[in-house]
């Protein structure tokens, strides 16, 4: 399912998976006109599903792709994006699942699509699929 919406970004701190910096939102949603912000695990079953569509997508160079590691230990996040392909050009930690609820994750994966304004303006539940890219890419044009 999804819904479309029209609410801010919230404004939030992480770290970096890969090089463990600090990073901010308002670092990481710049530069582009629309930004995917997708929530996963590795021991997410549906995420390992549904990250063949967020391959496709990273191919579309009018996204930013945003992924937001839930809940995860960070060795096997980095060993899942080994194994399957890493669509994301920043990966923040969400080690305790509260950026998550600041943006309202009911569960994961979870994926939102923000537009150059830094709102949200569709969320799709569960897995993506070949509807849910369908839909993004005829927004993102």
């Amino acid at each position: 399912p999804e819904k479309t919406e029209d609410r801010k970004l919230p404004e939030f701190v992480s770290t970096d998976l890969f090089s463990k910096k600090k990073i901010t939102s308002s670092e990481i949603f710049q530069g582009s006109d629309y930004y995917i912000l997708n929530i996963w695990a590795s021991w997410c079953v549906p995420c390992r599903e549904e990250h063949s569509q967020l391959m496709e997508l990273s191919k579309n160079s009018l996204i930013k792709i945003i992924g937001l590691s839930y809940k995860d230990d960070p060795k096997k996040a980095k060993k899942f994006l080994n194994d399957l392909g890493n669509p994301f050009s920043d990966i923040i930690v969400d080690r305790n699942g509260t950026i998550s609820i600041e943006f309202g994750g009911y569960g994961i994966p979870e994926t939102f699509l923000i537009n150059k304004d830094k709102k949200i303006i569709k969320t799709f539940i569960g897995n993506l699929s070949n509807e849910s890219i369908r839909q993004i890419n005829l927004i993102v044009k």
